[in-house]
């Protein structure tokens, strides 16, 4: 049923209705419209605006409304504009003209910006808990491999030794940073819109902290024009979402090389993995490139809602219907990708002795020898100078760093003896790296440990959140 249309000799014709129509995608807000829409009804009967019979049949109503809608039985239909006039029709199905009282003092404005907000937290504790799940599958393969060695990497070129704990533990605190990024946005999104009608606030006795406690918020709106027109907290939530992609994509590259032939280093599990409709022998790593994939999705929704947002006149304005469908792809999107590449990273087993052999591959100690002269006093840019000549001298004669001879090391420089030869050793160069957050297995371990803790600590935070947030929804 419509939500107006009094002044209007005709309907909109088809193509208009068809333009306009919203509830073929906004229909999985209904849950929190009939959440929000009860506590909207306690202020009406608290005001005195709803005769307390009505306001019990009308609960009633809701209340059997919402059970109909988890179950099926109630659904949106091809005539009904967008989930609030269907759920109106649902009410006045039940309850005639008196189905229709619950409008008083508020617009499909205030209406609108309330259940997306609930939809968005409670879908982010959702993902919040899944990046906790994928916190945990990182950090216990981390710990497998804290003492096997592994080249570390810049520009995908070997770099120094690291442990390859280490390599697997950074994805952890990204996702960490990703984590507080979700507890901010929380404490930004937790306001109540309610009350602020179309765009004016309501000439009723309505109390939107009323409402607002009611419905599990932190606070209130301050400005009504604002409170129907910000859309920061869909903004938000998209670019955590996006940043969460860009995070996911880089373990999907990583894995993808790992996995290849020219590395060899990974073993995906078969049960993560996919095949060739043409090459039998093909064992893809498609996981890992959906995540990669999927980050594009991610960044473009973002994008799209920012364009959208970007010159808004005033307040409400009928472009803020396209801030939903971004926001429910991202959120679908890494409800799909998370339990995957956990599942990937939790049955990887890595070819220990291959990255070992590796490690010192591509002069990757040549660091070794700069700061065995730095640590004799030699300035630092002498030091790299000479630690280059070595590297030189070995490129050109086909040997490694520790198979020059005692004279030629003296020759790149009188206090390079033939004691580099003690710190040129891959386990020397790992184990030597002990400075705060450093790949010294002692400092992987412990990094582990702390982050462990601190997944512990916010998978508990954020089960507790879930908790009261379904009591309120079920309230």
């Amino acid at each position: 049923m419509a939500l107006w249309g009094g002044r209007f000799a005709q309907g909109p014709e088809e193509s208009v209705f068809a333009l306009s129509r919203s509830v073929h995608f906004d229909w999985r807000l209904a849950p929190y419209d009939l959440r929000s829409s009860k506590a909207h009804l306690a202020i009406l009967k608290k005001s005195g605006l709803i005769a307390p019979k009505d306001a019990e049949a009308i609960a009633q109503a809701l209340n059997e409304l919402s059970t109909e809608v988890a179950s099926g039985k109630f659904v949106a239909i091809d005539s009904d504009e967008d989930v609030h006039s269907a759920l109106e029709r649902g009410l006045t199905s039940k309850l005639g003209a008196v189905g229709g009282a619950l409008r008083a003092g508020r617009s499909r404005n205030d209406q609108v910006t309330t259940d997306l907000r609930l939809f968005s937290i409670d879908h982010m504790l959702e993902i919040a808990r899944l990046i906790t799940a994928l916190q945990v599958a990182l950090l216990e393969k981390a710990t497998e491999y804290v003492n096997d060695p592994a080249p570390g990497f810049t520009h995908i070129q070997h770099a120094q030794p690291v442990s390859f704990g280490h390599e697997l533990a950074k994805h952890a605190h990204a996702f960490a940073r990703d984590l507080d990024r979700i507890n901010d946005w929380l404490s930004r999104t937790s306001v109540s819109s309610l009350g602020a009608g179309a765009l004016a606030g309501s000439s009723l006795a309505l109390e939107p902290a009323f409402t607002a406690k009611n419905l599990g918020f932190t606070a209130t709106f301050a400005n009504s024009i604002d409170a129907v027109s910000d859309r920061d907290y869909v903004a938000e939530a998209l670019f955590v979402c996006a940043m969460i992609g860009n995070h996911l994509s880089r373990i999907g590259e990583e894995w993808t090389l790992w996995s290849s032939q020219e590395f060899a280093w990974a073993k995906v599990a078969d049960a993560y993995s996919t095949g060739s409709s043409i090459m039998p022998q093909k064992k893809n790593p498609d996981m890992a490139e959906l995540a990669r994939g999927k980050s594009g999705r991610l960044v473009g929704n973002l994008m799209s809602v920012l364009t959208m947002l970007k010159g808004l006149p005033f307040a409400y304005n009928r472009d803020l219907q396209e801030d939903k469908e971004p926001l429910f792809d991202s959120i679908d999107t890494l409800m799909l990708v998370l339990p995957a590449v956990t599942g990937m990273i939790a049955t990887t087993d890595f070819d220990r002795d291959k990255m070992a052999l590796a490690a010192p591959t591509g002069f990757s100690l040549a660091t070794e020898i700069a700061d065995y002269l730095a640590k004799k006093s030699v300035p630092f840019a002498d030091a790299h100078d000479a630690a280059g000549k070595c590297v030189a001298m070995c490129d050109t004669s086909g040997r490694q760093l520790h198979q020059l001879t005692d004279a030629e090391f003296l020759q790149v420089h009188p206090q390079l003896d033939g004691g580099v030869r003690d710190v040129l050793t891959v386990h020397g160069a790992i184990n030597s790296r002990t400075t705060s957050g450093g790949t010294a297995p002692i400092l992987v371990a412990a990094q582990i440990k702390d982050a462990l803790a601190a997944n512990t600590k916010t998978e508990k935070e954020i089960a507790s959140k879930r908790a009261a947030f379904s009591e309120m929804m079920s309230a």
